[in-house]
């Protein structure tokens, strides 16, 4: 795909971590970015620091979805560029001992509705829309008029003891990829996933020290945990290259969760 500063796009938790990292690569290649984020404060920081537009959006929320992609293409037009990387979900294993009840507890169904909406059905959400407005554009070469990234995790092929919730909606969010891409085939919208394996985002910085060592050393090769830059590298690879469609892809150093 064509990139430069005619172009439009529309990053998802862009406000922070691998979002941020990747709103600022497209930045530096004269994308016109819109950062989506329900963190006000820290999203204005970055749209202003790239040059961007910050719109706050609650990916979980159809109408704030709508506002803010109303809102970017109002600025911007229409994107032709979409990474979703924010999410929200909830953790806990399937059955597990409550030592205050005194037996098996059942992680609610309630909790896991939560973290399949806020991963599997806003990717959804996110991913549709967008090809909505994508598909009004004129088509570039091959035809092409968008290309939309969404962000499983490793998690969706290695998910470990208490992440029945964000495993499962994560491995529904790489079983969106063909079927949408080849919904979309006919409109030259293309649609893949990445899978970050452990990576550095503030987030995961929070842990302690021998955590963050103990995780680096899990990696076979290199023995750290990934940069966020390097995600946003790889997003923009998927954006350049337009026989990347229909994938899903790891990165993650080769890494192989285990159960715990």
């Amino acid at each position: 795909m064509r990139i430069d500063s005619s172009t439009a796009a529309v990053v998802t938790g862009g406000a922070s971590g691998l979002g941020r990292a990747t709103a600022e690569a497209l930045a530096a290649a004269g994308v016109k970015v819109a950062v989506f984020d329900v963190n006000a404060e820290k999203g204005e920081e970055v749209a202003a620091a790239i040059g961007g537009l910050f719109c706050r959006v609650d990916i979980t929320s159809e109408q704030s979805v709508l506002e803010g992609f109303a809102k970017a293409r109002a600025a911007h037009g229409q994107e032709r560029i979409t990474v979703h990387c924010a999410m929200t979900s909830r953790r806990g294993k399937t059955l597990a001992f409550d030592k205050e009840l005194g037996k098996l507890r059942r992680t609610p169904t309630e909790d896991y509705e939560y973290g399949v909406q806020g991963i599997l059905v806003a990717s959804y959400r996110i991913a549709s829309i967008s090809a909505e407005g994508m598909a009004s554009l004129e088509p570039l070469e091959d035809g092409e008029r968008g290309c939309i990234t969404l962000t499983a995790s490793v998690a969706a092929q290695d998910g470990q003891i208490g992440q029945i919730i964000y495993g499962s909606a994560k491995a529904g969010v790489n079983g969106l990829v063909l079927p949408m891409a080849r919904d979309l085939s006919d409109l030259g919208i293309r649609v893949n996933s990445i899978m970050p394996g452990i990576f550095a985002t503030p987030l995961m910085l929070g842990a302690k020290p021998q955590v963050l060592d103990s995780l680096a050393a899990s990696v076979p090769f290199p023995k750290r945990l990934g940069k966020p830059e390097e995600f946003g590298s790889l997003a923009m690879e998927l954006v350049r290259n337009s026989y990347f469609n229909g994938q899903c892809i790891r990165l993650d150093g080769a890494i192989r969760m285990a159960p715990r």
